[in-house]
């Protein structure tokens, strides 16, 4: 596919460095072992559209018979998406759903009310050595939706819309950009896309979103003059034209938002609501351990530990 012709793109010294409303340089977490960098939520801004997380897992080495094990645990109001550069993911959640998920697909779980899963290096992964490399985050979803019972959907790399231009590899994971939409259900407006670009090249950021960011993965991109490099995100002011151009080496980017929603949400652990007490009654839940009684279970082939609640 190619860019529909009235986004072809501008010259990025049309816009000033000032369109850019936020600059977040990305927070390093040890989950264990394994470092990520966490851009969202950031102390500046909570949310981009809907996207309340974003991590960078990676890149990383493992050697034979070593991997990731995120051990089962428990969402509220939120989507999850798993999006991978390297390596690969075994999810099985309390919904029945057991799916391996690998380069350039989607895997796309709504929690809604309740649900828990983990994530672990496939088996497969694990006989010789290997790399991970990828980008996990999460949706808050409208208040009409944060009761809803959850759902899984994966859909293959194949089944991703590709858009095409000169040095310009754009496709689309989540949401509706350049008059393509992506398979994955939305309940919000979005747009997420996994954007590799040529030394040189220009990438216009879709015009019909409210919100909008980039995160840059590898390389570099300008903005009228100003560089900047892999490992930060900008937000951009709302209704500017953006066009970013690719450092000598080129850049890989994810570029995401959508409209924003109808006010900040509570953060606290793996839970996302509107509203406090949610948060609270999931933390009773949790502790509770009422597998399968109460408001969680654990998944079927994935119940010999979890991670208990934090203090």
């Amino acid at each position: 596919m190619s860019w529909n012709p009235a986004l072809a793109p501008g010259c990025p010294d049309e816009i000033g460095v000032d369109a850019i409303e936020t600059l977040i340089i990305p927070r390093a977490r040890d989950l264990g072992g394994f470092e990520v960098k966490r851009a969202l939520p950031a102390p500046k801004r909570q949310m981009v559209g809907p996207f309340i997380f974003f991590d960078q897992a990676g890149p990383a080495e493992f050697l034979a018979g070593q991997g990731i094990d995120v051990r089962p645990h428990p969402h509220i109001g939120l989507g999850t998406v798993t999006y991978l550069y390297q390596g690969d993911f075994h999810h099985r959640d309390s919904i029945g759903t057991d799916q391996i998920i690998r380069p350039g697909a989607l895997n796309w779980m709504v929690a809604g009310k309740g649900v828990t899963h983990s994530e672990r290096t496939s088996d497969e992964g694990r006989s010789g050595p290997h790399s991970l490399f990828g980008i996990q985050t999460w949706m808050a979803l409208p208040e009409d939706k944060e009761d809803m019972g959850p759902i899984f959907e994966h859909h293959g790399k194949d089944a991703i819309p590709e858009i095409e231009a000169d040095g310009v590899n754009a496709k689309l994971i989540l949401g509706t950009a350049y008059s393509e939409s992506a398979p994955a259900t939305m309940f919000s407006e979005t747009f997420y896309l996994d954007v590799t670009l040529q030394a040189g090249a220009r990438f216009p950021l879709p015009d019909d979103h409210e919100d909008r960011g980039l995160y840059i993965t590898q390389g570099s991109v300008s903005i009228a003059g100003q560089e900047f490099d892999a490992g930060q995100m900008m937000v951009f002011r709302p209704g500017d034209s953006i066009t970013v151009s690719a450092g000598s080496q080129g850049a890989r980017l994810m570029a995401l938002g959508g409209a924003t929603l109808n006010g900040p949400r509570h953060v606290w652990w793996n839970f996302v609501a509107s509203s406090k007490d949610k948060i609270e009654a999931a933390k009773e839940e949790w502790r509770a351990t009422r597998w399968g009684d109460g408001l969680f279970d654990l998944p079927a082939d994935d119940r010999d530990e979890f991670i208990p609640l934090p203090d």
